[in-house]
């Protein structure tokens, strides 16, 4: 069974010492780890850490950017919808 957190929790990781967590479709993804690989550099995930980046996820990215570093990132899923 997956992990589930409110936005509130997800909302607390946003800095070095709590790590940066992210909301894509709903899904939460610890990035803390994958941020300096990340081609557009770590500052733009640190700038959506703690929030819902589904819209700038997906206006840059496809659905093969998740099968590839979903399923190593996901760590669970939103309790609510969350929102946009």
């Amino acid at each position: 069974m997956s992990q589930t957190y409110s936005t509130a929790e997800v909302a607390k990781h946003k800095s070095e010492a709590d790590g940066f967590w992210l909301i894509v479709e709903n899904d939460v993804y610890d990035v803390t780890k994958f941020a300096d690989e990340h081609p557009g550099g770590a500052k733009i995930l640190k700038r959506f850490a703690g929030k819902n980046a589904t819209k700038p996820f997906w206006k840059y990215h496809s659905e093969h950017v998740l099968e590839k570093y979903g399923g190593k990132l996901k760590i669970g899923s939103v309790k609510e919808e969350a929102k946009l």
